[in-house]
């Protein structure tokens, strides 16, 4: 695991748009393990491709559209195969 020196105002700033998630427990805050892979996702965005919170905003919600519409896809691909039906041109 990759160790990061990131500023907390960003930090406090990827919490208050709803990109992560903290947990508070007695007066602390702390990030939940499933998290981390999304901060390291933004940390990556913001200090290697220097793109701001709300362009960071904007790629998280293509990203979470493309996914679900892969998987949607997926489910429906699957549903195309279990019926056995065939799309294409039949020659008379």
């Amino acid at each position: 695991m990759a160790l990061y020196n990131i500023e907390i105002h960003f930090f406090d700033a990827l919490v208050e748009s709803g990109l992560i998630a903290v947990v508070a427990e007695q007066d602390e805050f702390y990030l939940d393990f499933e998290e981390l892979n999304n901060l390291e996702h933004y940390v990556n965005l913001h200090y290697d491709l220097e793109i701001n919170i709300a362009g960071i905003e904007v790629i998280s919600r293509l990203l979470q559209t493309v996914k679900q519409l892969q998987e949607e896809n997926k489910s429906l691909q699957a549903k195309q195969q279990d019926s056995n039906i065939e799309i294409g041109f039949f020659a008379h």
